[in-house]
């Protein structure tokens, strides 16, 4: 025997290795110990004991060795045979595994559909019930892309208390102003003379801007004379409007577009203001309404500048929101916002640049309310109360604000101290302000304009001076809700009666002189604060009354909406007003928006001569009178030649003279006078000379006069 079967053999009758191999398995039913026969049941029946099956399987390893010994001589002798015997090995391992797997099924099948492998083992830790739940729970969100991320971004903007104030409040604009928009190219509301001076100063400022920035205030109107652009308010802060488009179908649509947004920048001012003072949606609903289409603002429909009047009341919501400031819950420092402060300040200092008609009051009222501040800091300080925290940014903002709403009004007030100097005729006189000046009556009267009241307030109105600035109705329904507010409120006692004061402040300076003769209210603002002498209407005012109505309006139905919330709670759950109590809530915004309606004209604007187009300056069209010279203003929007004409606030002497001494023209007086000023161009319009000289004077031959006349459509040229 060789080497290697010796050794085989040896292993394979060991100790150790006999131990291993010839003890069998005890299955778990066998019953087997040290006094116990060894051994299965069939061999214990032929009488085999556990020696003869060592000696057996003794013998069986010795053949198997020797088998393995004789393949691994023939593999060394033929590596072919080598190679194929491996891929033999390779599928009797692979059929191997297969009986084993098969094996294991049919086991677990037997055990009631187990597979062993499967089964947990000791250390292993108990599965987790399934959640009975788990079939209700809902679908795991998908990751919306980039698109859809953005979309819902602007959704909730969308939907945002102020996105959806200011759509409705531009909304609501176009509807309470229609037809403006229906022909905004050839219409304009009220009348076509003071819009059309207006529509000429935002296309002015527009247009020099871009051009000639140094010369804005000496316009192409009222040649020669100087700093004319500051004859009326200049509305200055549309200026960025007047770049965009040319001509005067431009100016008259960017007007009526300016027009509407007036309406709405107006209601979202003051919803803006009466929000942060504390009031609900509905009572800031009802304020925002009521300033924006009281019924005495219809008879100022053709003053744009006086209808632009948002930027006073959402200076004040940013300047109080930025102090952490509201009337029904004092100063919350932690509320502060100095970015809010400081847009406050800008809000304000362009409310300015649009015209000293409504913003010389709003600035002292500005400078009354710092001052206001101011003494009850210095109070708190002498009576050493508990300091309040300010914070060195908003102080910041409030200084660099304010130095630009400082910075602002003295560069706008420059030009008009000119003018006062140069024409001190122009100042109003006590004599002025009477004529304008509303009598008792007047705050009950409505313009013609109101769709429910103008008719009926027809006799009232023929007794009442200076019409339309003496017809002040804020509306009865506003009255009556402010009325309601002075009992049931969400501002306490002290703030109505403060606010009932603030507002029969303002209603007896709005009075002027009518009020004891202005002895002791209106006349020394009149003589003593700068610029006060420039305004002659002090009707007006009622701007400050009708906003002062709006808040105490504001709290007698913020009152009525959070007793109906009370009412709900007990009632309904969630806590919401039923559909009637809600119906309710909206009446009084129903009430004055009824009462905002109105019959407002909107006349067609007289077409541009053709020679308006072509002829240079300077030009001077006849007839020439404060009307006619405010459509002539518009017409010079295509090229902005110099023209003699002009339409202001007050008539400047020369332009008195000019009318006087071409009277009669043509005739040899008037051109040797035109000839001095440096008129080249004379324009006469035939469909405005009836009843005037020139009706008889405008066909009469040139040819001894030394100039040239040309028939040019409806108007006849000169050359001069």
């Amino acid at each position: 025997m060789s080497t290697d079967q010796s050794n085989a053999a040896s292993e394979a009758t060991s100790p150790e290795t006999a131990s291993e191999t010839t003890v069998p398995a005890t299955a778990p039913g066998d019953i087997t110990g040290p006094d116990q026969p060894t051994g299965s049941v069939e061999d214990r029946a032929e009488g085999r004991g556990p020696k003869d099956e060592a000696t057996e399987e003794n013998a069986t390893g010795e053949d198997r060795q020797k088998d393995e010994n004789r393949q691994k001589d023939a593999r060394e002798d033929d590596p072919k045979a080598e190679d194929a015997e491996a891929k033999d090995a390779e599928a009797k391992d692979a059929e191997a595994k297969d009986a084993e797997a098969k094996d294991r099924e049919a086991e677990g099948k037997e055990d009631g559909g187990k597979d062993p492998a499967k089964e947990p083992t000791a250390d292993a830790e108990p599965a987790k019930p399934a959640d009975p739940f788990a079939a209700f729970a809902p679908a795991p969100e998908l990751i919306p892309g980039r698109l859809r991320r953005i979309g819902r971004a602007v959704g909730r903007r969308l939907v945002h208390e102020w996105s959806l104030a200011g759509l409705g409040a531009l909304a609501l604009a176009v509807l309470m102003t229609w037809p403006t928009l229906r022909y905004p190219r050839h219409t304009l509301p009220q009348d076509y003379w003071d819009p059309t001076l207006q529509a000429w100063q935002v296309a002015w400022s527009g247009h020099i801007l871009l051009t000639k920035p140094a010369q804005l205030w000496q316009s192409n109107a009222f040649f020669p004379e100087t700093w004319t652009f500051a004859f009326s308010d200049t509305l200055l802060g549309y200026a960025p409007a007047g770049m965009i488009g040319q001509g005067p179908e431009a100016a008259i649509l960017r007007y009526n577009i300016l027009f509407v947004l007036a309406h709405a920048l107006a209601t979202v001012g003051a919803y803006a203001l009466v929000r942060q003072l504390g009031s609900g949606r509905i009572g800031a609903a009802v304020a925002g309404i009521s300033f924006a289409y009281a019924p005495w603002l219809l008879g100022q429909a053709g003053h744009l500048h006086i209808l632009s009047n948002g930027g006073i009341p959402l200076a004040l919501a940013m300047l109080a929101r930025g102090h952490g400031w509201s009337l029904r819950h004092g100063y919350r420092p932690d509320r502060r916002r100095s970015g809010w402060a400081f847009a406050g300040w800008v809000v304000a200092a362009w409310q300015l640049s649009l015209g000293f008609g409504i913003g010389l009051v709003f600035a002292y009222v500005l400078g009354l309310i710092a001052v206001v501040v101011l003494a009850s800091w210095l109070v708190r300080r002498i009576l050493r109360r508990p300091r309040q925290p300010f914070g060195i940014r908003l102080l910041l903002a409030d200084f660099w604000g304010g130095a630009v709403f400082v910075a602002t009004g003295a560069l706008l007030a420059i030009p008009y101290f000119k003018v006062a100097d140069l024409h001190p005729y122009a100042r109003r006189t006590a004599e002025d302000l009477h004529n304008y000046s509303p009598p008792p009556g007047g705050f009950l009267t409505a313009p013609p304009e109101s769709l429910i009241w103008g008719d009926l307030h027809e006799p009232v109105r023929a007794g009442l001076p200076g019409l339309p600035e003496t017809t002040l109705l804020p509306g009865y329904a506003l009255l009556a809700l402010a009325g309601a507010g002075l009992v049931l409120s969400i501002w306490t006692v002290r703030q109505r009666l403060l606010l009932l004061a603030a507002t029969l402040v303002a209603g007896v300076l709005a009075m002027g002189t009518r009020f004891f003769g202005g002895t002791f209210s209106y006349l020394p603002l009149f003589d003593h604060l700068p610029g006060w002498d420039g305004l002659r209407t002090p009707g007006r005012l009622m701007l400050w009354v009708t906003l002062l109505l709006g808040v105490l309006a504001a709290g007698s139905v913020g009152a009525f909406a959070e007793r109906a919330r009370q009412i709900s709670a007990a009632e309904r759950i969630p806590p919401r007003p039923g559909p009637f109590l809600r119906l309710v809530t909206l009446l009084p915004v129903a009430l004055v928006l009824a009462e905002g309606l109105n019959t407002t004209p909107h006349p067609v604007v007289p077409l541009q001569p053709a020679a308006m187009r072509v002829e240079n300056g300077p030009v001077l069209v006849l007839p020439s009178d404060q009307k006619t010279d405010q459509h002539v203003m518009l017409w010079s929007t295509s090229k902005f030649q110099d023209i003699v004409n002009g339409g202001s606030g007050f008539t400047p002497q020369r332009l008195a003279e000019v009318r006087e001494v071409t009277a009669n023209f043509p005739d040899q007086a008037s051109i040797d006078y035109l000839r001095t000023m440096g008129v080249r161009t004379v324009i006469v319009l035939r469909d405005r000379v009836a009843g005037t000289p020139l009706e008889a004077t405008v066909d009469l031959p040139v040819d001894t006069l030394g100039i040239s006349r040309e028939d040019v459509g409806e108007t006849v040229v000169y050359r001069l």
